[in-house]
């Protein structure tokens, strides 16, 4: 690894580097499935309190680099620093693409949000509180005492949403978390769950198969090349907040949309 510039920032304990404002870091990085190599010493930075969206070519591997980062799949080789920490110092959150198992369908929806915090050290009336901010946060009317299979899909992946922010995460982890809602509850829940990441400045990665998506909702994109998986580009994304299906329409986002398809139609020719 190249010598860290002056006013980089040391981890002592581990003897690491990371640039300032970076929240996640990742060095080399490697994993292999059955003998074929999806990441080989591969090296990440990911800012504090954005959003950044992970785009590529279909097999590449991104949800496998978020599964990797939070935990959920180990890692052959590498290191995966939060702020300096280690993954059980970090708290994080996690939306699955999947909503109708990552819910408790015998536990009504105000239950499976306040499920993650019982293993946090609160008082009664501190969970209560956290729960109440949360819902304020979102400003939804949603009958929360109904059990998730009276709910449909939007509304027990809003649920889920919930429940993986009402920790207070540092960092959030989404798995293509629309994919499977309609386009009306899709735009409806991209706008709330922007609203609340932002406001809380929450580090966040997302995967998307959703080009328009990916862009729309981030701050950067990063954009994947075929396995071995490397990063093609990051390319930022500053259009103003809130953002609606409007922002789409204006002429950063085509020309960032553009950039975008170029890479991706390279790396999938290749």
């Amino acid at each position: 690894m190249a010598a860290a510039s002056p006013s980089a920032k040391p981890d002592k304990d581990r003897y690491r580097w990371f640039p300032p404002g970076t929240h996640i870091t990742v060095r080399g990085l490697t994993k292999r499935f059955e003998g074929t190599t999806v990441y080989e010493n591969f090296d990440l930075d990911i800012p504090k309190g954005k959003i950044v969206s992970v785009f590529g070519p279909n097999g590449c591997g991104k949800s496998t680099l978020i599964n990797m980062i939070s935990g959920i799949l180990p890692v052959d080789a590498g290191q995966i620093l939060f702020d300096g920490k280690s993954l059980a110092e970090t708290r994080i959150g996690y939306v699955f693409q999947n909503y109708r198992e990552a819910v408790f369908p015998w536990s009504r929806a105000i239950d499976n949000i306040r499920y993650p915090l019982r293993f946090l050290d609160m008082t009664a009336r501190e969970r209560d509180d956290q729960v109440e901010k949360l819902l304020a946060s979102f400003d939804v009317q949603l009958d929360l005492s109904r059990y998730p299979y009276q709910m449909s899909g939007g509304q027990q992946q809003l649920v889920s949403i919930m429940r993986a922010l009402v920790v207070d995460p540092e960092v959030l982890f989404l798995d293509e978390p629309f994919s499977a809602l309609d386009y009306e509850m899709t735009l409806f829940l991209r706008e709330k769950l922007q609203k609340v990441l932002v406001e809380r400045q929450v580090t966040t990665m997302l995967v998307s198969h959703d080009l328009d998506e990916a862009i729309a909702m981030a701050d950067e994109v990063l954009l994947l090349t075929k396995k071995p998986t490397r990063i093609a580009e990051r390319i930022m994304f500053g259009a103003a907040r809130p953002r609606d299906e409007d922002t789409t329409l204006g002429a950063d986002f085509i020309q960032v949309k553009a950039r975008s398809l170029e890479i991706f139609r390279n790396e999938v020719r290749k």
